[in-house]
């Protein structure tokens, strides 16, 4: 029998949808529908032609991981002629490193202030981002400046973890700062373990200081992975 986590995590990465919520909205459902489903174990047989109108999903992979992910595209109906032993098994475009999905991206530069609430960032583009990138509360940036030279250079796309806020020393953290705006720095706790010290990739950057209370009032979370050319 298919287990519904399974059919669920499926249709999730089929329509992008990363909530309860936004798949609700998806299926012109109510969020309690999704839950009661969890509760059963069971996926309504609606949802599979729902999504086979809306997306061309094929109920088979949805409910089982095998065949075809769409029957259905915007070139027409793509049944499978070939033999059963030659034919591709595309159930791996479902992989959360064959998906896609758009997300915008951000610049650094802001005007910021410790007595003022964090400003709104502006936007740099749009970049495709594969499904295992991606993550809850992820914030995706441009690179500003060279102090994080040669490691993280001008231009990288960078990902923050804005629920990550549990400093840990050596790790690399984006943090506002009064006339700059977004900075990446290495964080350590001091000698005195009374407050941090950041530190720049690049030796010619100086090292600062800030009190707990500080880099916790600027924090805006950690950096768990960068996209750039060598």
């Amino acid at each position: 029998m298919p287990v519904f986590a399974e059919i669920y995590e499926r249709i999730k990465l089929a329509t992008s949808s990363r909530t309860q919520v936004e798949l609700a909205e998806v299926l012109d459902i109510r969020q309690s529908s999704i839950s009661d489903a969890k509760r059963r174990n069971s996926v309504p047989g609606d949802w599979y032609m729902k999504l086979f109108e809306k997306y061309g999903l094929n109920p088979d992979w949805l409910k089982w991981g095998i065949g075809p992910m769409y029957l259905r595209t915007e070139q027409g109906y793509m049944p499978q002629d070939a033999p059963a032993a030659l034919a591709e098994n595309t159930a791996c475009y479902g992989d959360a490193l064959a998906k896609n999905s758009l997300c915008t991206e951000y610049e650094m530069q802001c005007a910021y202030s410790d007595k003022a609430p964090r400003p709104e960032l502006t936007a740099a583009g749009r970049i495709s981002l594969p499904f295992s990138l991606g993550r809850e509360g992820l914030l995706v940036l441009r690179m500003r400046g060279t102090n994080m030279n040669p490691l993280i250079l001008p231009g990288a796309h960078l990902g923050v973890d804005t629920l990550d806020a549990s400093v840990v020393s050596g790790q690399i953290y984006a943090l506002f700062a009064p006339n700059e705006g977004l900075m990446l720095r290495r964080v350590f706790l001091n000698g005195t373990q009374d407050g941090y010290l950041l530190r720049s990739e690049a030796s010619d950057f100086p090292e600062t200081s800030l009190t707990p209370d500080l880099l916790s009032r600027r924090l805006l979370g950690r950096v768990v992975w960068i996209l750039q050319e060598l």
